[in-house]
């Protein structure tokens, strides 16, 4: 899951926060609430359900959650997951005949015989480890005139790598710095979780503890110590090691781990079953917005009340590759999916050809695919990320939606701070912001980011697919992208990074091809009149 809030530093880096940081609790279920209704900026599924779907049957549709894991075992999760019913469980054999052995609740493209793959490097990373060597000896001067291009992307990648790891390096210290400072006053106090009022009672000695005391006052009006420390302290050490450790430490290779030819695209069995993997959170709370138990009084209600959940595990803590992407669409489409939400993406692509003919299938087969935008706060229609619709026809396009993110708030808030945008590249916009949703030890928690929105519009495709299963894909995208409630006021975002940068309004009908949220009761309105 990308991080991308950010809190002034007391030791003069950029700190991670998250939405709860910053602003107040929203209603629980938020995403499903109605505007007009509710006074929050949700898609009216519960509206829909009410009014318009209350008697009618739906059938059964498959959603596949190609992610970094998902915990079948949750309590409001395990009803509603894929079973493969082809498949005998734990014989060891490959029942079905599918060439993956006892698939019952989907794939692991990134698990291996013994154990499974959690942290990978950026395929930045990857990029540049793999032209290090080839142009250890080549300067402007000398570099060949048929390597000329290859170089000069080399030495790009190798630059932007140089670049991002200084800046971890320096977050990294600066969570370090904070997090001891905190400890020095958090013992000063002499509680393991003190209140607000400690520390709104603690003297401070330095200017530092001064500092302290002022964020953590703040901080405390929104949460407990506790979950400040965990959810803001500890969350964002942990992101910033793991990038200097794994993410872009040109070093590290785990891809031993699944035993295939990393750099062999058209390799396809490969792999294990275990589709919750060593980290499910980010999959595991993806499934929940999609799906999670409508009935058991449990948790949360998911969008979709008729749509059962495929594991595929193709996402690591760090950059997917493309071939497992390939992979997993393909093996969601031939093991039945008829919806696939990709909450993921990346700036650089080793093998895009090869995602791209996946895609290509999957809209021959009439499989659906839903993906998140990106959390980078950038315009990609000018920024580079992957997978997208650039260098794809029309009829692929045509069974493929982007997704930004967007607030519970019909003000200038709307657009998340974080969200990645287009006006050609992105269809549609949904909630990602302080999204209450399943996570492993049947657990919820609140996560943001288009990660989020991506599966809120997989739940409505899911839906709609349930209730009106003779319409296609194409049609599906065209109902969801036609029955968006319009914003037409402006929208603000920081445009730029640091001090610099600049805070810009503009129409919200600039950041994407629909201008609008997606709503489900006008949705399934619309879908009704389609033959």
């Amino acid at each position: 899951m990308d991080k991308s809030r950010i809190f002034k530093s007391l030791f003069g880096v950029a700190l991670l926060s998250s939405v709860s940081f910053l602003a107040s609790a929203q209603k629980p279920n938020w995403q499903n609430l109605d505007l007009k209704t509710d006074t929050t900026f949700g898609i009216s599924t519960e509206k829909a359900y009410k009014e318009l779907l209350k008697g009618k049957k739906p059938t059964k549709v498959i959603v596949a959650v190609n992610d970094g894991g998902v915990e079948a075992t949750h309590e409001d999760l395990k009803s509603i997951m894929w079973v493969n019913k082809k498949e005998v469980a734990g014989n060891g054999k490959d029942d079905d005949k599918n060439g993956y052995i006892d698939d019952i609740n989907g794939w692991n493209f990134i698990g291996g015989p013994k154990e499974s793959i959690n942290y990978e490097t950026l395929e930045l990373t990857r990029l540049v480890r793999r032209d290090q060597d080839r142009f250890a000896n080549t300067t402007d001067a000398n570099v060949a005139e048929k390597d000329k291009a290859d170089f000069e992307a080399f030495k790009k990648a190798r630059t932007d790598l140089e670049k991002q790891l200084g800046e971890a390096k320096a977050n990294l210290a600066g969570y370090a710095g904070f997090k001891n400072a905190l400890d020095g006053v958090v013992k000063k106090i002499g509680k393991d979780n003190p209140t607000l009022e400690d520390f709104q009672n603690f003297k401070p000695a330095t200017d530092v503890e001064g500092r302290i005391q002022n964020a953590l006052s703040g901080a405390l009006k929104e949460m407990s110590f506790k979950d400040f420390y965990n959810d803001e302290i500890m969350e964002g050490y942990d992101h910033f090691k793991q990038q200097v450790d794994y993410n872009l430490n040109v070093d590290y290779n785990p891809r031993s781990i699944v035993g295939d030819d990393p750099n062999n695209s058209k390799e396809k069995f490969y792999g294990n079953n275990d589709v919750a993997g060593p980290d499910a959170m980010h999959g595991t709370h993806v499934a929940g917005i999609i799906a999670a138990d409508r009935t058991n009084k449990l948790g949360i209600s998911g969008v979709a009340n008729s749509v059962v959940i495929m594991g595929v595990r193709c996402t690591p803590n760090g950059d997917e590759r493309d071939k497992d992407v390939a992979n997993g669409i393909r093996y969601a489409v031939d093991n039945g999916a008829k919806v696939i939400n990709m909450s993921f993406g990346k700036a650089y692509s080793w093998d895009k050809a090869v995602v791209n003919e996946a895609m290509k299938y999957a809209a021959a087969k009439d499989v659906l695919i839903v993906q998140a935008a990106g959390n980078e706060n950038k315009d990609i229609d000018v920024e580079t990320n992957y997978p997208n619709h650039k260098d794809l026809d029309e009829k692929t396009i045509a069974s493929w939606i982007t997704v930004g993110a967007s607030g519970p708030k019909d003000d200038e808030s709307l657009k998340a701070s974080f969200s990645n945008f287009g006006k050609t590249q992105v269809d549609v916009f949904a909630p990602g912001v302080r999204i209450y949703s399943t996570v492993p030890g049947s657990k919820y928690k609140n996560l943001d980011g288009t990660s989020m929105a991506s599966p809120v519009v997989a739940g409505l495709a899911g839906l709609i697919r349930s209730y009106y299963p003779k319409l296609s894909a194409a049609q599906v995208k065209e109902i969801i992208v036609k029955s968006v409630t319009k914003v037409n006021h402006n929208v603000t975002y920081a445009k730029g990074e640091g001090p610099a940068a600049e805070k810009v309004s503009v129409p919200f009908s600039d950041l994407c091809i629909s201008g609008g949220i997606v709503n489900a009761y006008e949705a399934l309105k619309l879908a009704a009149t389609y033959k």
